[in-house]
């Protein structure tokens, strides 16, 4: 019951951070407390009233403005197999989401998702670099370093507003819902001003026109917290999509079917689920390979605990790896012939990748 109430809000909230309406005006004067509260924070990190940690390799942060879900694993996948192609060794460091770690806890095969989260058990399974979990991601990323001490750049997934640990370069990650309203918690969905400095925009989305560029992409003076009063100059905004081509069992995973195949069987009964912060991303993505399916949204980093599936009049049911890995923990649906997992693949500028090496060039990444 209470799962379902707060689901029930955060149904509610989600669809009013869109638009400027009755419950967004009315929380709005809470919002100005947010910023102002947030705002202290960041200046007591520049003055240095509050400490930040500078670790002796580049850190990278793949983060977002926008609560929720906006493909933050999918960027941070792509961008560690561009940098191992490019010759280097990149580590990943991450809160985990549900973790049951207190300190630093590294990621490894026998890993479950109660153990360090799904979204860096996914990043592990995919990429095959060292990834290691924790609440402070500055004492985490030097536990990683420490015990792999090969690795010479380090990205955090999530973490953008983690002042305590410093970073060479930020990537800020939107999708097709832009900035929402342009407010901050809880009138809109952003936790800082669309206005803070960043040295990357990327955007997921199949298609980004100008106006969603305008609105996540503004280019107005701000600064930079960790690195003083550097201005904000308006960069070209990077456009990334998630690519999905076929479906593997899930107790088979070499058991694949292209989606078109699929797609090519309408009296196939077909349902998706996902447990992402933006579900409709997954079931667009699906309806673009022609597959007409029943939606089964669910609250990101669902659990799965409450066999979702158990009522499902479906042929066959598709999944995101992020919900893979937690039902391939869980017997009775790892054993369900109907579970299918739809990898996706991010598809973005090779220049990114190259961009980044260039801007940690002056720091040790030999």
């Amino acid at each position: 019951m209470a799962t379902n109430k707060a689901s029930a809000l955060e149904s509610t909230l989600t669809r009013n951070w869109l638009r400027r309406g009755p419950l967004a005006c009315a929380l709005w004067p809470v919002s100005l407390v947010f910023r102002l509260l947030s705002g202290v924070r960041v200046a007591l990190f520049r003055a240095g009233v509050l400490t930040s940690s500078r670790l002796p390799v580049p850190v990278v942060v793949v983060g977002n403005i926008y609560i929720g879900g906006t493909g933050k694993t999918p960027l941070t996948i792509w961008l560690v197999q561009a940098l191992q192609a490019a010759g280097m060794r990149p580590g990943v460091i991450s809160r985990g989401f549900g973790s049951d770690a207190d300190g630093a806890r590294e990621v490894t095969a026998a890993s479950t998702p109660a153990q360090v989260g799904d979204e860096p058990l996914l990043i592990k399974q995919r990429t095959g670099c060292p990834v290691m979990v924790g609440r402070d991601r500055a004492a985490t990323g030097r536990a990683l370093l420490a015990a792999h001490p090969d690795v010479n750049i380090l990205l955090t997934d999530d973490g953008l507003q983690h002042y305590k640990l410093q970073r060479d370069v930020e990537i800020i990650l939107f999708d097709g819902r832009g900035a929402g309203n342009g407010w901050l918690l809880p009138a809109g969905p952003l936790r800082e001003p669309v206005s803070r400095r960043r040295d990357f925009t990327v955007i997921n989305t199949p298609e980004m026109s100008e106006a969603l560029v305008r609105a996540v992409n503004p280019g107005t003076a701000g600064s930079d917290p960790m690195r003083g009063q550097t201005p904000y100059t308006r960069t070209a905004a990077i456009q990334m999509t998630l690519v999905g081509e076929y479906a593997e069992q899930l107790r088979d995973r070499t058991q694949k079917k292209p989606l078109t195949e699929l797609a090519a069987h309408p009296a196939l009964r077909v349902a998706a689920a996902a447990g992402i912060g933006n579900p409709a991303r997954f079931f667009g993505m699906l309806k673009s390979a022609g597959l007409r399916i029943t939606e089964l949204p669910l609250p990101d980093h669902h659990d799965f605990q409450d066999r979702p599936f158990a009522a499902l009049d479906a042929d066959l049911i598709l999944m995101t790896e992020k919900d893979a890995v937690k039902c391939a923990q869980i017997e009775e649906l790892r054993d369900d012939p109907r579970l299918w997992v739809v990898p996706v693949t991010a598809r973005i500028d090779r220049a990114l990748a190259d961009q980044i090496v260039e801007k940690c060039r002056g720091r040790s990444i030999a």
